[in-house]
């Protein structure tokens, strides 16, 4: 992308603009301030690039600094921005992403500095969103919380403010035009939750509408194979992506094992850092969650934090009270796993331990609770279904016994 002549940019013009164009060139920058190290800094940032790539754009360089907190104005101290000035003439790049979300104010001094497109963490991730939503109640949702995130930054957008001199007799028309924009995005953003209350008692009437069925769901972290696993086990077409987000809205199915039905349902996958905002918006998505018998936690075992997915999925449950629900682990792309644990001089009998230690720290903490399979290879599939069908038989034991005994 060929940068705008410094003269001809307009601070302010690319708040919510998202991405553009695909294949655009981005630098990430983050800061590493309180409890968070800089081996942590670099996983988040490693997140952010997949985050990128997902949106279109090719991470050419990276900026990170450490801070005792983000500089109010410019989030980065005055050298770091002019070094990251420096990275972007260097690479002719066309934005810089930020791994925090910044204010309005902090966007425009940044982008006065740099000329080049600003974007942050949840900027990022609603355009994502956008580009993934393909349905009325997807859709909605992305737009109130595009909203939500532009509401509180409107006065950072409007630059012109900044020649006003503010108190008595100096309220010019700067201050009337933010404040009808306000009220313009407040109304917008009742009627859009307006629309959503009525997509959701239409959902709940489906689901009502579904009979007395065991409801299985597929939660985890993004991009952890939830969608594969929904083909295999209901051998659907659930559209699956190496990418973060490919699911957005609740894909719901009706799967048999040896003549006993449940819904299975994939669900978005969770994700560090996610606006609180975008998840208050698809807390209607999630009522499936909050509403299934079982739940399937799918994990990225091949990530190497992949722990810490774990506590961000878990903290999600809780978040969404249902942490307590009967659940199944399954650890994803074991394939994956061996091919960059194992190294090739590695006896058999050496992986098979090394492996064997995992199993045993596993059962430790989940009991049999858990299975390790490849969604890719297929390995290990019919452990998976015999733990999902022995869980869903009991539940139906517990819940609809009449049902369980005509079987």
């Amino acid at each position: 992308m060929e940068n705008k002549n410094p003269s001809d940019w307009k601070v302010g013009e690319n708040l919510a603009a998202g991405i553009g164009k695909d294949d655009e060139k981005a630098i990430l920058a983050a800061v590493i301030h309180g409890e968070i190290t800089e081996m942590e800094a670099i996983e988040h940032l490693d997140e952010l690039e997949f985050l990128a790539l997902t949106a279109g754009a090719e991470t050419v360089d990276r900026c990170l600094q450490k801070m005792d907190h983000p500089h109010r104005r410019h989030y980065l101290g005055s050298g770091k921005l002019q070094e990251l000035k420096e990275m972007v003439e260097k690479h002719d790049a066309g934005m810089v992403i930020f791994d925090d979300d910044l204010t309005g104010s902090q966007i425009n001094n940044i982008e006065k500095e740099l000329k080049v497109k600003i974007i942050d963490r949840s900027s990022l991730i609603l355009d994502i969103f956008a580009r993934r939503a393909q349905t009325a109640q997807a859709k909605t949702q992305v737009e109130l919380a595009q909203l939500q995130y532009l509401l509180p930054r409107l006065r950072g957008m409007w630059t012109h403010l900044e020649r006003q001199r503010g108190g008595i007799g100096m309220r010019g028309p700067g201050e009337k035009e933010i404040e009808t924009d306000r009220r313009i995005i407040r109304t917008k953003i009742s009627q859009l939750q307006d629309k959503l209350q009525k997509i959701e008692l239409q959902n709940e009437t489906r689901r009502k509408q579904r009979g007395k069925m065991i409801r299985v769901s597929l939660v985890g972290y993004t991009n952890v194979g939830k969608s594969t696993i929904m083909n295999l086990l209901s051998k659907s077409e659930v559209f699956a992506e190496d990418k973060l987000f490919a699911t957005l809205d609740t894909t719901v199915r009706k799967v048999v094992l040896d003549r006993t039905p449940f819904l299975l349902s994939d669900t978005v996958g969770f994700i560090r850092k996610l606006p609180h905002h975008l998840v208050d918006s698809f807390k209607s998505t999630l009522d499936e969650v909050r509403e299934s018998d079982i739940l399937v936690h799918v994990v990225d075992i091949a990530h190497p934090q992949y722990e810490d997915h774990i506590q961000t999925v878990n903290q999600t449950l809780s978040d969404l009270d249902t942490q307590d629900k009967p659940t199944i682990m399954v650890f994803n792309k074991i394939d994956l796993y061996r091919e960059k644990n194992f190294d090739e001089l590695l006896e058999e009998s050496e992986k098979h331990e090394i492996e064997g230690e995992l199993r045993q720290s596993f059962q430790k903490k989940y009991g049999e609770d858990f299975v390790m399979i490849s969604a890719h290879t297929k390995e290990n599939l019919k452990e998976l279904r015999s733990r999902l069908l022995k869980k869903v038989t009991s539940e139906y034991h517990r819940k609809y016994p009449y049902i369980a005994k005509q079987w």
